[in-house]
């Protein structure tokens, strides 16, 4: 026997493959690998290289990977998967690559560069049992990360393992590629139910078979959270976080735990021809009950009304007490022109991919274009607006003259028009706030915004940041509470990263850096006025 020392190490072992990858070899060779390489080349690498991971050796459709960390190879892991579940979008089910990822943390052995032991064949294995595009990992793994990354965590109980002496307690990373934002159910207690009706309001599915009809069905659900949310009677969780839950079935028990809710609202959304249909059911997320189930059908102009009476049948199911000039107030249409309207909802859908320069350009243009249809549209001149503010946090603006005297005018023209429009005054105030530095101006329109929707989650975070501007960060702490509350899974963005400041400025530095870490990159994009 050797006297020679053998080196070991603790690290967190990922293992990948091509899941069908000797169907997809026998129906296209060449093409399979040239997509394949193509892939590793523009995201899988790179990736692997920004979370530090070292590629330790490949196999044609698959390869081993160690980290130093198991935050790192779990985080890798799962933007990974994202990026190639967005890659596959285009491309037919039959032809797509899709990986299996498994993920141990444990002991090795390394000789000449390669990697053995318990710890590679656990990784292995986890692999192995991999849904396509899924990533499964070891109770190990999961132990270190089940705080620290935005996913939800599937318990799969104790599974024996091909040639692994104990059985694995195993874990899935549940829709890697859509809980972008989601968290873990362990990571946090359940929250507490507010002391008044509270609601979700769960992405409608869109039945009309045309993918590019998202927009719609997604415009319908933030419309009637918006209707909603203007009943001070009713607690109602932002888009933010419901739209979390979109392309997943779900328990509605658990996203009663997870949002801190009662009732849930589940839906669809159907569109054709000039014919629209909305069905819609309501559950108790404590019992599982369905309080009603009702379908409203109508043409494309009756759109607004078919809104209405969706609303009306929660509130009057939920909160009938609730005051009739409330419920006036939230029928109210934002436009005539049902053009403008669904250029609207493209805007809308674009201007959510937060961090995307293009799509923020793509959004102020359909916003611009809703305007030219309807001149009096106050939430499409407040959303123009917002794209400003997010061109200048992101750096993607050279905040000139004239881009300042724009965001005056649009915000101006929204206030004009929105007077009793939450949205538009809080929108308008952030803008005035941040790109025009008229901080008073700004506050005294989130306030009113506030005064008109107190479950707006949206204008409580841009009130927090308007509030650490003024000088007063307890205030700005408590508003950044409200707005997280509101959307518990998704706060609005740079939320975290605006309490991180509140608790800097008041000289709470362990605290400022724990918020600031939970902010990430968002955390630069504000200091700035």
């Amino acid at each position: 026997m050797s006297s020679e020392p053998v080196e070991r190490r603790l690290t967190a072992i990922l293992a990948a493959d091509v899941a069908g990858y000797s169907r997809l070899i026998g129906a296209d060779e060449e093409g399979t690998l040239a997509q394949l390489k193509a892939f590793r080349k523009a995201l899988v690498d790179p990736t692997i290289a920004k979370h530090r991971g070292r590629i330790v050796k490949t196999t044609g459709d698959g390869m081993l990977v160690e980290f130093s960390s198991a935050v790192d190879a779990a985080r890798c892991a799962v933007e990974v998967q994202r990026g190639m579940a967005d890659e596959n979008t285009e491309i037919p089910q039959a032809k797509r690559i899709e990986f299996r990822i498994g993920i141990h943390l444990g002991d090795i052995i390394i000789d000449d560069n390669d990697i053995f032991g318990d710890g590679v064949n656990n990784a292995a294995r986890l692999e192995s049992i991999a849904v396509p595009g899924g990533i499964t990992i070891s109770r190990a793994v999961h132990d270190q990360v089940r705080d620290r990354i935005n996913v939800c965590f599937d318990d799969k109980g104790e599974i024996a393992l091909k040639n692994i002496a104990r059985p694995v307690q195993v874990f899935a990373i549940s829709s890697a590629k859509e809980s972008k934002t989601t968290v873990s159910p362990e990571s946090k207690p359940a929250l507490a139910l507010p002391d008044k009706p509270s609601i979700a309001v769960l992405p409608f599915t869109n039945m009309s078979g045309d993918p590019e009809q998202d927009y719609f069905a997604d415009g319908m659900v933030d419309d009637i959270i918006t209707a909603l949310s203007h009943f001070k009677g009713l607690f109602v969780i932002a888009r933010n976080s419901s739209s979390t839950y979109k392309r997943r079935a779900v328990d509605v028990k658990q996203v009663g735990r997870e949002l801190g809710v009662r009732y849930v609202l589940e839906g669809s959304v159907r569109k054709a021809a000039n014919r629209v249909r909305i069905t819609g059911q309501l559950v108790d997320t404590a019992t599982g009950a369905h309080l009603w189930a009702e379908r409203f059908d109508g043409g494309l102009g009756d759109i607004f009304d078919l809104q209405d009476q969706v609303t009306e049948s929660v509130v009057g199911a939920i909160a009938p007490a609730l005051e009739k000039a409330e419920i006036e107030r939230a029928k109210r249409k934002p436009t005539e022109s049902l053009d403008a309207y669904a250029l609207y909802l493209r805007g809308l859908e674009r201007s959510y991919q937060y961090g995307n320069r293009q799509a923020n350009g793509e959004a102020l243009r359909l916003f611009n274009s809703a305007i030219e249809l309807d001149p009096d549209f106050a939430s499409a001149y407040a959303r123009a607006a917002f794209c400003y503010v997010f061109a200048k946090a992101n750096g993607w603006s050279s905040d000139t003259a004239n881009e300042i005297a724009e965001v005056t005018r649009l915000a101006q023209r929204a206030v004009e028009f929105g007077k009793d429009d939450a949205i538009a005054l809080a929108v308008s105030g952030w803008a005035l706030a941040f790109v025009v530095r008229d901080l008073e101006v700004g506050a005294g329109l989130v306030d009113r915004a506030l005064v008109l929707n107190s479950n707006s989650a949206e204008a409580w975070s841009f009130g927090g940041w308007v509030k650490n501007w003024l000088g007063e960060p307890e205030a700005a702490i408590e508003r950044f509470a409200r707005a997280m509350r509101l959307s518990p899974l998704d706060p609005p963005p740079r939320t975290p990263s605006g309490t991180a400041h509140a608790h800097f400025f008041l000289g709470r530095y362990d605290e400022a850096a724990s918020w600031a870490a939970m902010g990430g990159n968002d955390i630069a994009g504000q200091s700035g006025l």
